[in-house]
């Protein structure tokens, strides 16, 4: 299969060539032996070529640093609109400098036209070369990868001009400068330990109440995360030293260790906007950490020099985390993109089920598609949308990069976007073949034994909620209510309407989180108009068919929801119960008020019935 990778948002990504394989020392040795024959402006030329691709990957990364580190001065200032105008601007960095990058070898060089595979394996070689002991190997060769699939037509992408699989290792390259910090509290004490890991926590504000913090974080890591352990003689915590700042909140991120066993824990720092900081809860629940690091939430601000030693980091203590999910995470996702397919790859090679369609309603945007033994869907925008879809197809993109610059506060999921990526036509079965064929002829293009799909977005499956309610308990039907509701209100605090409500449009976790997926009818809050329907004036007017009063594009009655979303006696029941106020226009335009004065409403991406405040009293008591 081939092999996509991400390139800048303006073109997406292009596939690389069949066949994976890492440049061995063999091939290495071969081009050593005929140095002596090449041509002394080959040489020259590659040099400076490779050189000038990690010049515009290290400037790349350079300015991406100095993003994130200013996150610490945005958190201690309490800007939060800078907080998130930085998440959005960083995410756009990689566009601008791979096209710098790929305009100044244009300018430069004569690389137009056919690739010179003589020049380029020699630009390859040298790269690998600049590579040695650099602290970003990984995200070097994917720049790498994006230029040159900016410079040239998709059939040059091949092993020997790019890196399908990583060149160099990425094993051990904090050793010098190491990304966390170890605590023995059987040593030091447990009280003494936590107080260290709060004052090794970098902040120009003091801590309002350090000693209540210490004190609360003691008992909980008694009652939590030790109690009924046998500590080994080596129990210890490892801290990473850099905290990770998202949205309103810092994060020291740590494990400890016991033995064999690896038990994750987080700490959320809050600033009080009173001058000071302070410790909001304990997290060591696997799935609030998991709900932490979710596909679903922006992505965190780390600054650190050696990315991949962070991910190793984070990949022990979450396990179920892959490393592309890692390096989304902390804000690579370029990284994490060239992960992903590596792994889908690695995938396609070690299973023998086939693509097919996705369960649930069909869509009149998207054709969706996916394979039972892997946990995402592959969704392709239809060459033509029935009635009553009014957008476009380039409105649908708009959508979708819009919730990719977005904070998605953990309701809206994460998308990869992909162009010219190629699936085995004999993975394919004939039911999905045919529904490709028919809805996306457009963007297919079929090349020997592959289908090319120019275009397409796959985002983790997930279990759609209309479905999820067919087989669910009446409990488990009030929980995805609940979270239903919670999930419209969440979004809409960060200026987004669904547009379209339909529980098909929605989707469960494994962890049963509620989750938004279906983008092309979203909008902004604050350009909806939210009413309530006017009496009728007549008892006719209550009988006809159409509406008695006006209703313009923009307008939303949430009265009506329930005709439509509450059909089911439980579901109608539950959702009253926990969310009856999004029946009502008052309380749209209420969040509408909010956001017009610019208050940033408080999204916890935990329950807030674990926050300290819920569980202690002013005197550290227990409630």
């Amino acid at each position: 299969m081939s092999y996509p990778v991400d390139e800048p948002a303006a073109h997406t990504s292009t596939p690389f060539g069949d066949g994976v394989h890492a440049v061995e020392p063999a091939s290495l040795s071969a081009a050593n032996r005929q140095t002596g024959s090449r041509d002394y402006m080959t040489e020259l030329n590659a040099r400076r070529i490779a050189g000038t691709i990690l010049d515009g990957f290290d400037r790349h990364y350079r300015i991406f640093l100095e993003i994130t580190a200013a996150a610490r001065t945005r958190f201690e200032h309490c800007d939060w609109p800078a907080q998130r105008q930085a998440a959005s601007d960083r995410i756009n960095l990689y566009t601008q400098r791979v096209t710098e990058a790929t305009e100044r070898l244009k300018r430069e060089f004569d690389l137009a036209g056919k690739v010179d595979e003589e020049l380029w394996r020699e630009v390859k070689l040298r790269y690998i070369g600049l590579l040695y002991e650099h602290k970003q190997p990984e995200l070097a060769e994917t720049f790498y990868n994006s230029v040159f699939t900016f410079l040239f037509h998709r059939r040059y992408y091949n092993n020997d001009n790019i890196f399908v699989r990583p060149g160099l290792s990425t094993e051990y390259l904090d050793d010098d400068d190491p990304v966390y910090d170890s605590y023995y509290p059987m040593h030091q004490g447990l009280t003494r330990t936590v107080r260290t890991i709060l004052e090794a926590f970098p902040s120009g504000l003091p801590f309002a109440d350090k000693n209540r913090d210490v004190r609360r974080l003691v008992q909980r890591i008694k009652c939590t995360l030790v109690r009924g352990l046998e500590l080994r003689r080596h129990f210890h915590l490892q801290v990473l030293r850099a905290p990770f700042y998202r949205n309103k909140a810092a994060y020291i991120v740590g494990r400890a260790i016991n033995g064999a066993d690896v038990i994750p824990f987080v700490v959320p720092i809050l600033n009080d906007e009173r001058g000071g900081v302070f410790v909001d809860t304990l997290l060591i629940d696997g799935d609030d950490i998991a709900n932490l690091f979710s596909f679903a939430r922006a992505y965190f601000m780390v600054e650190t020099s050696t990315p991949a030693a962070v991910v190793h980091f984070l990949n022990r203590m979450l396990p179920t985390k892959t490393k592309a999910d890692l390096y989304t995470s902390i804000g690579l996702q370029k990284q994490g993109k060239t992960e992903f397919y590596r792994g889908f790859l690695h995938h396609l090679s070690h299973s023998t089920d086939q693509l097919e369609i996705a369960p649930g309603v069909k869509g009149m945007v998207m054709t969706v598609f996916t394979m039972p033994s892997y946990p995402y869907v592959f969704k392709v925008i239809n060459d033509y949308f029935p009635p009553p879809k009014e957008v476009s197809r380039d409105t649908v993109k708009r959508k979708y990069q819009l919730v990719k610059m977005h904070d998605r506060v953990g309701r809206m999921a994460d998308t990869l976007e992909y162009s010219y990526a190629a699936f085995p036509v004999a993975r394919i079965n004939d039911e999905l073949l045919a529904e490709l064929k028919q809805k996306c002829g457009n963007s297919l293009a079929f090349e020997g034994d592959k289908v090319i799909v120019r275009h397409l977005y796959i985002e983790r499956r997930l279990d759609p909620l209309n479905l999820y309610f067919q087989h669910a308990t009446p409990e488990q039907k009030e929980d995805a209510v609940t979270g239903f509701g919670n999930a419209l209100k969440e979004m809409a605090a960060v200026n987004i309407f669904a547009g379209d409500l339909l529980f098909k449009n929605f989707g469960v976790t494994r962890h049963g989180r509620v989750i938004f997926y279906d983008y092309d009818e979203i909008e902004f809050m604050s350009a909806m108009n939210f009413r309530r329907i006017p009496p009728p004036r007549t008892p006719e007017d209550e009988m006809a068919a159409e509406p008695w009063y006006s209703v313009a594009p923009n307008d939303v009655f949430p009265e009506e929801f329930a005709n439509f979303l509450l059909i089911d006696p439980v579901i109608r029941k539950a959702f009253m119960k926990h969310h009856g106020d999004l029946l009502d226009a008052e309380t749209w335009k209420g969040i509408q008020a909010d956001i017009e004065r610019g208050v940033q409403r408080d999204v916890f991406p935990y329950s807030i019935g674990k926050r300290f405040c819920n569980i202690y009293d002013g005197d550290g008591q227990r409630r």
